[in-house]
């Protein structure tokens, strides 16, 4: 069992899931049977949800830039019957909600790229906060109405809508979306900085997950086959981004850039934490 195998042993298979390593891989590094390393991930990636759930309470975070990152569980959407759709299999969105200030992640949420999902997510941040926030998103439809809903008129958000090349569509669409030709800057409501509308952290982000998440890896056989696996994968990269991880160009972890923690955390520590 996960809770009998060595501490030190599985600090290095938790690090090693956080850093990107498939289970596979953990198990060739480190002889631990893989069925033992993914009750342990999961473990411990339910307990990093849980302790950013009662830490990210009461932020200052005044800048905050919103997206989703596509992936899927069991198989991709258009494979899927409605039976399986209906037990979790198909795509899996993650709305990530990113401080631009401290890089700390507040709040993520899995689900549908749908209104209701969007609503969910939304008001999730909104409840962290302390003070008004300027919201930058991308041009997702649902984000309107779920802003309002989450914030009411104590907010100030804009979107950034990028428009892309038609040319060559159909070859690119494959592994990379086509061409960027234009972005442009919308204001929605409050009175947004338009020099603050912006996605890029966000989207930077989303980048950092795909490399140290094995199960958002594209082209990968190291999808996840539960949704409560893949909800699990998440919490841990997120728990390990904010308060293990050493930011390189702000030379400290997310969680202590906003204030949620003086120091930096061990893998041991987030484990213990995680419990």
């Amino acid at each position: 069992m996960a809770n009998n195998l060595n501490p030190e042993k599985q600090a290095v298979a938790i690090r090693a899931l956080a850093e990107g390593s498939s289970i596979r891989s953990v198990e060739r590094m480190t002889g631990i049977h893989r069925d033992t390393i993914m009750r342990a991930g999961l473990r411990v990636g339910e307990g990093c949800a849980k302790l950013m759930d009662a830490k990210m309470r009461s932020l200052n975070c005044r800048v905050i830039q919103m997206d989703e990152i596509w992936g899927f569980v069991g198989k991709k959407q258009r494979f899927a019957t409605q039976g399986e759709r209906r037990e979790g299999m198909g795509d899996a969105w993650t709305f990530v909600a990113i401080d631009a200030e401290s890089r700390m992640v507040p709040c993520f949420f899995v689900g549908k790229r749908d209104s209701y999902h969007a609503n969910c997510f939304v008001e999730d941040l909104a409840s962290r906060l302390n003070e008004r926030a300027q919201i930058s998103s991308d041009g997702l439809v649902a984000y309107v109405d779920a802003v309002e809903r989450g914030f009411g008129g104590e907010v100030d958000y804009g979107q950034v809508i990028k428009i892309y090349s038609e040319s060559n569509l159909t070859e690119q669409r494959r592994y990379s979306p086509p061409e960027c030709v234009a972005v442009r800057k919308l204001v929605i409501s409050g009175q947004p900085d338009r020099g603050l509308i912006s996605t890029s952290y966000v989207e930077r982000q989303n980048l950092t997950m795909r490399m140290h998440c094995r199960r958002l890896t594209r082209l990968t056989n190291a999808f996840s086959k539960k949704l409560e696996n893949f909800k699990a994968a998440v919490a841990l990269h997120f728990g390990y981004y904010n308060f293990v991880r050493v930011h390189r160009s702000l030379r400290m972890t997310p969680a202590m850039a906003g204030g949620v923690t003086n120091h930096i955390w061990t893998v041991e520590e987030l484990m213990e934490a995680a419990k």
